[in-house]
């Protein structure tokens, strides 16, 4: 019976997302025979080393967020010689640090929009670009900490209360609709529209159940949609994913109804895997039960060694 070890929890802001994402890959993974155990994960490397020692055969990496998604537990279990799922190092903090991500995309053709980073020193001199924009964290996954910025909007004092750390990303906000494609492997699987009920597609949005509407498979014209598919697939290939991946998009369907209008926000190296989580949604469109779905993963467990 092959041992594995379910990395869940974690130091991000996305720790309870991860728990819950954890919880259900474990779950699954027992029911399909394998011998699991859980670790919740802290900043104690030396804790983590310790829990999995004797070596599970496969680590799945149910983490969320900063030092879970972005390299550094990739990097210490290259180090250990233990299988993970997912992405391998280079690829997870190239996904994550967003202003990185974009100059790869780039570079493979791929269309997504411009943007800079803005420390509060620049802040503080005056409006970074034309509104309407968005804000981000250049580090941070699901939607944590993002604002968009319209006409007429009063700006919290950012140039003293900061929350982005080292640098925001700053990008022009693209209107229309927003579109999500889950990677497996080599092939992508489905589009999703995602239609919220809040401002936009936020962490609100994405983890509270009823808030959020998801149209799969994305009632966009056929050329859109195999764009996304397309794109998708490329800009995990342009990072070196590996595993599951997914690709959140906008469809600014306002200037036109072809794929011209369409561009790549991000690349979710390590997407959730909760009961909302969009990833196994469209696997399970295409006849991929979660089960099926986390099974094939941990089958596919590697490491760079």
């Amino acid at each position: 019976m092959k041992r594995v070890a379910v990395l869940m929890g974690g130091a991000s802001a996305e720790r309870e997302v991860s728990l819950v994402s954890g919880r259900a890959c474990a779950e699954a993974l027992r029911a399909e025979g394998y011998d699991v155990t859980t670790i919740d994960v802290g900043r104690d490397v030396a804790a983590l080393i310790a829990a999995l020692e004797p070596h599970p055969d496969a680590v799945f990496n149910a983490l969320h967020g900063r030092w879970g998604e972005d390299g550094c537990i990739q990097g210490v279990l290259d180090l250990m010689g233990i299988p993970y799922t997912h992405s391998g190092l280079l690829a997870s903090a190239l996904a994550m640090d967003k202003p990185m991500a974009k100059r790869i995309f780039a570079a493979a053709g791929l269309r997504c929009p411009g943007g800079k980073l803005v420390t509060r020193a620049d802040f503080a001199k005056g409006e970074p670009m034309a509104r309407p924009y968005v804000m981000k964290p250049y580090n941070e996954g699901s939607s944590v900490g993002v604002r968009i910025v319209r006409q007429g909007d009063n700006l919290p004092p950012l140039a003293a209360e900061w929350p982005y750390g080292l640098a925001a990303l700053v990008e022009p906000y693209i209107p229309g609709r927003e579109l999500t494609v889950a990677v497996m492997g080599d092939r992508s699987l489905a589009v999703t529209e995602l239609k919220s009920k809040t401002s936009f597609y936020d962490y609100e949005a994405k983890y509270t159940d009823g808030i959020t509407e998801h149209l799969v498979p994305a009632p966009v014209p056929p050329k859109v949609y195999d764009a996304a598919m397309a794109m998708a697939l490329a800009a995990h290939q342009a990072l070196g994913c590996r595993g599951v991946s997914r690709s959140d998009f906008r469809y600014d369907d306002t200037k036109g109804d072809g794929p011209e209008h369409l561009y790549l926000l991000e690349v979710n190296t390590q997407p959730g895997m909760t009961p909302l989580s969009l990833a196994p949604e469209q696997a399970k469109h295409v006849g991929i039960s979660f089960r099926a779905l986390v099974s094939w993963m941990v089958e596919n467990a590697q490491c760079d060694v």
